[in-house]
């Protein structure tokens, strides 16, 4: 609504305004240049952490305490239960993930980095806090079920089935799967038991089956530690892929370089606690300084 303007006592034409002299004010100083806002998010959320606890519960530190041998026994005798050593993994972490996102998470070992990538899956009970997620996560090595007693093509058919691919994608798809994983650049792998094949191979198996199909949330733990330069450049070609076919992507890696250029976000887990989230080049720089002796910045 606008405001009319008020007419003067008679009902004709209100008074013209006097007007008064005012002192001069000092002219104010200039304000610094804005900094430039950050990018909005590239989508809606995938996934949302809030506050997240887990815990891990050990029962029965003691050799021996924690066998069915030793449970009997105590029933039997009427023993108390042992001990229970807990593990406070993952400590209010907080944040969320946007369709569209590839997110590193770095942190030194035994900073809860795989345990969080667990407890988004659902493989892993949050102690306190909730995890929310749109679509189905697949952490990598878990979706693609692998059985080291068959051969590389029937693993390729297991972990496809496993990952809920129809037996005709599989079948379009295998190819290219087994051309991407480079088993057979040697000789013909693809036909030899699993069990044959060095930890490398199967790693970049298992990355192959997994990417080969569109997720809406990819967890990535490690996988790109594996293999040569050009494995690595493939699979960080596909992870971009994946990225524009609307799905997020987690990624966990001691390897620096392959978060900076796989990655455009990056949260740092030390302790189980969230310390940085962030632009990549920021976090991990902070953490590279932390590493070296200095206090983050």
């Amino acid at each position: 609504m606008t405001e009319q303007p008020a007419s003067g006592a008679d009902g004709g034409a209100p008074p013209e305004p006097q007007l008064q002299a005012r002192p001069q004010a000092r002219p104010a100083p200039e304000a610094p240049p804005a900094a430039p806002a950050p990018p909005g998010p590239p989508g809606h959320p995938t996934v949302i952490v809030d506050g997240l606890h887990v815990v891990y519960r050990i029962h029965g530190a003691d050799a021996g305490r924690g066998s069915a041998t030793a449970a009997l026994r105590r029933i039997v005798l009427r023993r108390g239960s042992p001990a229970v050593q807990t593990v406070h993994a993952v400590k209010g972490v907080t944040f969320t993930a946007y369709r569209g996102e590839a997110i590193g998470i770095i942190g030194s070992n035994g900073s809860g980095k795989s345990t969080l990538l667990k407890a988004i899956a659902g493989l892993l009970p949050a102690d306190r806090g909730r995890v929310y997620t749109d679509g189905q996560p697949s952490l990598l090595g878990v979706n693609a079920a692998l059985m080291n007693d068959l051969t590389g093509e029937k693993n390729v058919i297991l972990g496809g089935l496993a990952m809920g691919m129809s037996p005709e994608e599989i079948r379009a798809r295998y190819q290219g799967i087994v051309d991407f994983s480079g088993i057979n650049e040697a000789d013909d792998f693809v036909s030899l038991p699993m069990r044959t094949y060095s930890s490398g191979m199967s790693a970049r198996l298992r990355f192959s089956i997994a990417a080969a199909k569109q997720h809406d949330v990819l967890m990535i733990d490690e996988a790109l530690a594996t293999g040569d330069r050009r494995f690595q450049l493939r699979s960080e070609q596909r992870i971009r892929e994946l990225r524009k076919e609307a799905g997020t992507v987690f990624l966990v890696s001691h390897s620096n370089a392959a978060i900076r250029d796989t990655c455009t976000r990056t949260l740092w887990i030390e302790r189980g606690e969230l310390l940085m989230d962030g632009p990549t080049e920021a976090v991990v720089s902070a953490y590279e300084s932390h590493s070296d002796g200095k206090p983050p910045g």
